[in-house]
């Protein structure tokens, strides 16, 4: 009894989690999960962006992903960063401070869930 009341508790939290996916969905204009012949997946590739979509607390990663599939496929790296709440900012910033601190050729776009 408890689980299905734990269940019916949760549900608005379920229903209004989305996946990386739902947001490739909404805003690839380009090519979604395209191969690589390493077997790895550029979340979106379009005619100038191999782009990487993350959420927000894995910002680190989806640098060295972008800078990855760009390199692999001769286009600009691109990161959309999934801001789920608004402390996710903090992820928002320390990616565009970095980014820019070293010059890295990488464009970004935000996606907020909240």
């Amino acid at each position: 009894m408890k689980l299905i009341l734990l269940f019916f508790l949760s549900w608005p939290l379920l229903a209004t989690a989305q996946n990386e996916r739902f947001y490739q969905d909404q805003l690839c204009k380009g090519k979604k999960e395209f191969v690589l012949s390493d077997r790895t997946r550029v979340d979106c590739l379009t005619s100038t962006h191999a782009i990487e979509y993350d959420f927000a607390p894995k910002w680190a990663e989806a640098i060295g992903q972008s800078l990855g599939y760009a390199f692999e496929t001769n286009k600009k790296a691109g990161i959309v960063l999934i801001l789920k709440k608004q402390s996710d900012n903090k992820y928002w910033i320390k990616l565009n401070s970095i980014i820019d601190y070293y010059n890295l050729p990488v464009d970004v776009w935000k996606a907020e869930g909240y």
